[in-house]
């Protein structure tokens, strides 16, 4: 059991130091700024689909109820909304060459992570509300004429769709963003810094 023991703290006392040159270290981190910025434009593209759709809806549908517009209308300005704030986080992330200033853009990573932060715990509740009041509102005249056990299932299908998304879809996605951001503003720091050793 001692030889264990004495094996386990040499072990533990024994650390390798990578040693990973700054050129290798921004090629990898350029793959993954250019992941970020390729996922954040899917996500601009899906939401102005959305809200190409949802807005052909209201063009070309004829409702007879205001409250079927008015959700429609209110559904339409939460997709724009998050839409924009969406584009002004890609534009955070994409207007800086990082591999000539990589401290310049640490600052915008450390931006952009507040950003995404704050999109996704405080903004994303504004719009979740404006979804499920629009929701509410189309709801009034589209159901209306419905059996009573399809208004239901509708209904709650709606509502266990959007807590789910905005519980466990949601946190599992910010965790998984926020480890990713993690990790690339941490190789930006040792990029700079070895920028600056070689300064």
């Amino acid at each position: 059991m001692q030889d264990f023991e004495n094996i386990q703290s040499l072990w533990q006392s024994h650390s390798v130091e990578l040693k990973i040159s700054a050129a290798e270290m921004l090629e990898q981190a350029k793959k993954e700024v250019n992941a970020i910025r390729s996922r954040s434009l899917i996500n601009i593209g899906g939401m102005v689909l959305s809200f190409i759709a949802i807005s052909a809806a209201l063009i070309y549908f004829n409702f007879d109820s205001w409250t079927t517009n008015l959700g429609i209308e209110i559904v339409v300005l939460a997709v724009a909304v998050y839409t924009i704030l969406l584009y002004r986080e890609h534009r955070l992330i994409s207007r800086n060459d990082f591999t000539v200033h990589p401290g310049t853009f640490l600052g915008k990573l450390h931006e952009y992570q507040i950003s995404r932060f704050n999109l996704y715990n405080k903004l994303y509740w504004f719009y979740v509300a404006a979804i499920a009041v629009g929701f509410i509102l189309f709801f009034f005249e589209t159901l209306h004429d419905l059996d009573t056990w399809i208004q239901v299932s509708i209904l709650l299908f709606t509502v266990l769709w959007m807590v789910f998304c905005a519980t466990i879809l949601r946190k599992a996605f910010m965790k998984k963003e926020k480890e990713r951001i993690d990790l690339l503003i941490e190789k930006f720091e040792r990029i700079s810094s070895q920028f600056q050793e070689k300064e």
